[in-house]
């Protein structure tokens, strides 16, 4: 059964999505895997039938031809009159013309030319979404903020994202549209999952402070926390997953969070894949989870999510299994807590008084 959708802004604005965001990286044979047109075409059918109104894709998915599929299916597919009902993001930065280094990264001239061609390929007049979809360290990051702007200014794009930036590029990011009157970022799109929380450090609390709606990519961590493959059973190199038996991600600790899962699964009744999820889906700052699917089968057992609830005993279980290790100054700053509230809660999280403060006026110099 699938709960009725329940859409939330994205970010600091009026954007409506919904919880979940299909991407489109499986629309399209070319990169060796993934569905052909007219499958692709379905599960974009069955993804709107349950309620669902984000789509999430790339200039580069597939060679170019997941935009293609999507522009296809709403221009005289099944989809034909529906565009509008949508909320469709694409990205630029990938360079889909070899030898020419100007066809990728985030300058103006590389962003101008890979958005007219996206909209070419979507066959539509507007970008709901448009991320800069990984940092260019040749960039600065105002050009890019001063290029996005203009084609907000031109209507061909509604609102702007950041995709795998660095925290700080992301600050500076959105203090330089703050300062210069211009379209702020709203939308932040990072892995997230429970085997990928090092986000935690820096990028969530950002994006929280900054008012960027976080859109975790890969929240099965390509496959592994699906539920397919446990210590007993890892995957088969049949061509059946793109999770290889040497992937570097099973291991004992994945394994741990795997069992950990399952225990959840079986308390809430629900697939390991749901529970991964939705713990994704409850985390601080976290808007709208991308889920992929290669077969209408997983794109409703992922859909299923939206039905599932995690109380704080489960919580805890999938937190204490997959706690990351932070980088400085991360665990130092927990550890001063109790010098800082000293005995008091703020914002819900208590502290301990600290043995060190001074108990009367008569120990307070």
């Amino acid at each position: 059964m699938h709960a009725a959708p329940n859409h939330v802004t994205l970010g600091r604005s009026g954007l409506r999505v919904h919880p979940l965001c299909l991407g489109a990286m499986t629309f399209g044979t070319e990169w060796g895997f993934g569905c052909d047109p007219q499958l692709s075409h379905a599960m974009l059918d069955r993804y709107l039938e349950l309620g669902g109104n984000f789509i999430d894709t790339a200039n580069i998915y597939t060679k170019g031809h997941s935009e293609r599929i999507i522009g296809d299916y709403f221009r005289t597919g099944p989809g034909a009159g529906r565009r509008d009902r949508v909320v469709i993001a694409t990205k630029f930065g990938g360079n889909m013309w070899p030898g020419d280094p100007n066809g990728g990264g985030s300058g103006v001239k590389s962003m101008m030319d890979a958005v007219h061609h996206s909209l070419r390929r979507l066959q539509t007049d507007c970008i709901d979404l448009l991320w800069c979809h990984f940092w260019d360290r040749n960039t600065p990051i105002e050009e890019t903020m001063r290029g996005m702007e203009l084609l907000v200014r031109q209507g061909k794009v509604r609102h702007i994202g950041l995709s795998d930036h660095p925290a700080w590029v992301c600050a500076l990011a959105q203090s330089f549209a703050r300062q210069a009157g211009g379209s702020p970022v709203v939308a932040l799109q990072i892995e997230y999952s429970l085997l990928q929380r090092t986000v935690e450090a820096e990028l969530v609390p950002m994006a929280i402070h900054e008012g960027m709606g976080i859109t975790p990519w890969s929240p099965l961590r390509g496959g592994v926390l699906s539920g397919k493959f446990s210590r007993t059973q890892p995957p088969r190199d049949d061509g059946s997953t793109r999770v290889r038996s040497d992937s570097k991600y099973l291991n004992d600790r994945t394994w741990a969070v795997v069992d950990a899962l399952q225990a959840v699964a079986a308390r809430r009744s629900c697939t390991v894949a749901q529970a991964a999820l939705r713990w994704v889906m409850d985390r601080p700052g976290v808007a709208s989870t991308i889920i992929g699917a290669r077969s209408i089968a997983q794109l409703d057992d992922n859909m299923s999510a939206m039905a599932v609830h995690l109380d704080a005993e489960d919580v805890a279980l999938l937190d204490g299994v997959s706690r990351p290790e932070l980088p400085f100054p991360c665990e130092f700053l927990d550890f001063v807590r109790t010098g800082i509230q000293n005995g008091t809660t703020v914002n819900g999280i208590p502290s301990e008084p600290w043995p060190m403060s001074p108990r009367s006026d008569a120990e307070r110099w």
